[in-house]
């Protein structure tokens, strides 16, 4: 009986140490597993890391633990040659888990060949990753992923050391400085690629690195980029350079007159692209003041090129939010489509309407990223922890005041000849057109002397482009070529 009891009270006592753990990420620690990939017919092995690594203060005490995960390739016997390739996405909020687990990593999600979910979840070897010419870190900023501040919450938390604009580009760039140190590639060509809000981080931190870290890159990648010059300000410009994605969307859904429809994507844009720079911008630039002849016109045009018709663009004039555009494009089908890529279809609760329920490419997208990346970590990577990983954490109020993060690209261009800017798109974002994206691009150096630096590609699909398997495939090989082409290869850094 002695001895049931003792068992008893040591169970209990077992069970209460297990519980009452406090919940924390470690702030300084790593863990190594070797794994091997085939990639484009060649297969290698490799070595992962991912752990955590301090945000300091001025002091020197840690104040946030950056979880990140590193990829090598074994069989590099020169690694001070071998590109480094640092990758964050967006949000503002959202963890590195996006293209770690389905673009540029050695491991992909299981969907289907055009993004969608399938089950089991789960992770399988990616064939078209860039681990072959380059090593890649992804990096989660404070409370994305694993990432914390330190305390968590709580009024000790200054959260304007982390959350704006400029506070996340001056605290990552210093964070890049101590991680190229720990792993010794002060040498080797850098490369940063950001999606999304992540194009907003890249352009800034390109500039941030080189003057404040003394870190010069070779290439800026931006992946659907979010330019806040543009997506915050409306008026004529940003009000028009959305209708490319319109008919780009419309198109797709075979919803254009049969005159377009009846022609390739690629054939069509070039004509509304056009329209838009040079006739809807020095309209919609009119206001009120625009002569009616020339309203109705413009309208008429519009509904030509967008799948809507000409009365609902009258009605607000001339001006269609990218919100009504997803509710309004299929109405009399039934469905709405998604907003950050529109070949996905919702079904809202009633057709009449302003803006859609939900967006109904997250939800599916949902599906397949969460399983996969919790799974990963834990059970392929080894990294235990009872941290929740934060797909999208908990940012906000986000400072976007003080942007200036275009110009800071334009500066680090000039002052570093070597490097340059690739942007990739899917004509099928709604929420980051792929011709706002354009836009930017022009913008960044008006002096134009610079534009041969400067690569668009665009691709049939939406805002994650490279969920779709034949854009995956071409989106990683644009990259891979990129990258081999911006390397110095003994070329001096000269005009």
């Amino acid at each position: 009986m002695k001895k049931l009891l003792l068992l008893i009270a040591l169970s209990i006592i077992t069970f209460s140490t297990t519980y009452s753990q406090e919940r924390s990420i470690p702030v300084d620690t790593t863990v190594i597993t070797q794994h091997s990939v085939t990639i484009n017919g060649t297969n290698f092995s490799y070595t992962a890391e991912t752990g955590t690594q301090p945000v300091w203060d001025d002091l020197g005490k840690p104040i946030a633990a950056l979880h990140y995960t590193y990829y090598t390739r074994n069989d590099v016997k020169d690694r001070k040659s071998r590109p480094l390739l640092i990758s964050f996405n967006g949000g503002p909020g959202s963890g590195s888990v996006w293209m770690h687990l389905a673009y540029t990593g050695p491991r992909i999600l299981n969907i289907d060949d055009e993004g969608y979910p399938v089950q089991p979840y789960g992770v399988s070897q990616n064939p078209y990753s860039v681990l072959d010419v380059t090593d890649i870190v992804y990096v989660n900023p404070a409370n994305t992923g694993y990432s914390r501040t330190i305390p968590e919450t709580g009024k000790e938390v200054d959260r304007s050391k982390f959350f704006g604009i400029n506070a996340d580009i001056e605290y990552l760039a210093e964070w890049l400085n101590t991680f190229v140190t720990r792993h010794n590639r002060w040498r080797s060509p850098k490369y940063i690629v950001g999606e999304s809000y992540g194009g907003t981080r890249v352009m800034g931190l390109s500039l941030a690195l080189q003057n404040e870290q003394w870190m010069y890159l070779n290439g800026v990648i931006m992946v659907s980029p979010a330019d806040y010059k543009v997506l915050r300000t409306g008026g004529p410009v940003s009000d028009a350079l959305n209708l490319p994605y319109f008919t780009a969307a419309a198109w797709h859904h075979k919803a254009l007159p049969a005159p377009l429809q009846s022609k390739d994507l690629l054939e069509i844009l070039p004509e509304s692209e056009d329209f838009t720079v040079n006739t809807l911008i020095p309209a919609l630039a009119k206001g009120g003041f625009i002569e009616e002849e020339e309203r109705n016109k413009v309208a008429e045009r519009m509904a030509y090129l967008s799948g809507l018709s000409k009365e609902e663009i009258l009605n607000r004039n001339l001006v269609i939010p990218t919100s009504y555009f997803w509710k309004a494009l299929l109405r009399d089908r039934g469905y709405t489509v998604g907003r950050l890529d529109s070949r996905y279809l919702g079904i809202d609760r009633q057709i009449a309407g302003e803006r859609p329920d939900y967006n109904s490419e997250i939800t599916s997208w949902l599906h397949s990223f969460t399983p996969a990346i919790n799974y990963y970590l834990q059970e392929e990577l080894k990294f235990k922890t009872d941290i929740k990983y934060n797909m999208f954490g908990p940012v906000r109020p986000w400072d976007n005041d003080n942007d200036n993060t275009r110009d800071n690209l334009r500066q680090a261009m000039a002052q570093n000849p070597y490097l340059n800017v690739l942007i990739q798109s899917g004509y099928y974002d709604g929420a980051t057109t792929y011709f706002n994206a354009k836009y930017t691009m022009w913008q960044v150096d008006p002096s134009g002397r610079m534009k041969d630096r400067f690569e668009f590609k665009g691709y049939r699909s939406g805002h994650m482009m490279y969920l779709r398997r034949e854009d995956l495939k071409q989106a990683n090989e644009d990259i891979r070529a990129f990258i081999l082409r911006t390397q110095a290869n003994g070329k001096s850094a000269k005009y």
